[in-house]
């Protein structure tokens, strides 16, 4: 159960992350959920970038756990 709600987790920060970085890239007026951050667009830009890397790696890695584990 716990893996599911990782792979839930990691799935909506990516989600949310990958639609505020291709935002982003279109239109930079549009900052999206992290706007407030200070430092530009470059820091904006990295910022999304890793915190999408970081939603695939958690829902990967708990879909990982969940199928050796015999429920996927």
């Amino acid at each position: 159960m716990k893996y599911d709600v990782f792979q839930v987790l990691g799935m909506l920060l990516l989600a949310v992350c990958v639609q505020g970085l291709v935002r982003l890239l279109i239109d930079d007026s549009e900052r999206g959920v992290l706007g407030g951050l200070p430092g530009g667009f470059v820091p904006l830009l990295l910022t999304y970038a890793s915190l999408t890397a970081v939603g695939v790696l958690v829902a990967g890695w708990a879909h990982t756990r969940a199928k050796s584990l015999g429920r996927r």
